[in-house]
């Protein structure tokens, strides 16, 4: 039997992947959250096997709270579900730790794959994700687009910008001060080279980084 936790801030999304996940007789949803303070508490409360989590939700969220799931439970398997489609957020969420990614576009089947795929110790990724992650490792490789070069920090940031979020808004969603989200924000524009808000959405669009769910 998979034990599996889901993890999302819509209620409607979190009933949609149970009645997904409910078809697999060897699957159990033992839990749920609606935010990441919700599923670090049901990671050292719980006993699991899997967990689906939403890239993008109040509280800790994205790459930082795969780590932090990660050093809590270093052999939980995690399959990130998420709207954005732009292959840089699959290979950084692969890098962090998950064993899997997958966008909420995809077929309802393929939930079930995953999940079973990742259980049983595999990864499921795309071939153009494994490209990228095999090219990244090998010396001498190059740092590719300018946006690849920021830490996840500064892309966490930088997707709040592009959101349309205020610099309050990005420290109250990621727990950090006003002032280090305004430190982020002047390291990612001197590196991706760029001089104010307008010219970053401009990046965004251009890169593919600018999706609904952003």
């Amino acid at each position: 039997m998979i034990r599996l936790v889901i993890a999302d801030d819509h209620a409607i999304v979190r009933e949609g992947l149970k009645r997904i996940v409910g078809d697999a007789p060897e699957v159990q949803i033992v839990g749920e959250a609606a935010d990441g303070n919700e599923v670090l508490r049901i990671v050292r409360e719980q006993e699991f096997d899997v967990l689906v989590q939403d890239l993008s939700m109040p509280g800790r969220s994205g790459m930082e709270l795969i780590r932090l799931v990660k050093a809590e439970r270093p052999k939980l398997r995690i399959l990130v579900l998420s709207m954005h489609e732009e292959m840089q957020y699959a290979v950084r969420a692969i890098k962090s730790g998950a064993s899997g990614y997958l966008t909420k576009e995809s077929a309802p089947g393929q939930l079930v794959q995953a999940i079973r795929k990742i259980a049983a110790g595999g990864a499921f990724i795309s071939a153009e994700v494994a490209e990228q992650l095999a090219l990244g490792a090998m010396p001498g490789a190059t740092q590719g687009a300018p946006h690849h070069q920021l830490t996840d920090r500064e892309f966490e940031v930088f997707r709040g910008l592009v959101a349309g979020e205020s610099v309050t808004d990005i420290g109250t969603r990621l727990n950090v001060s006003v002032k280090t989200v305004s430190t982020h924000k002047a390291n990612l524009m001197h590196k991706l080279g760029l001089q104010n808000q307008s010219e970053l959405v401009r990046y965004a669009i251009r890169h593919g980084l600018a999706g609904e769910d952003l």
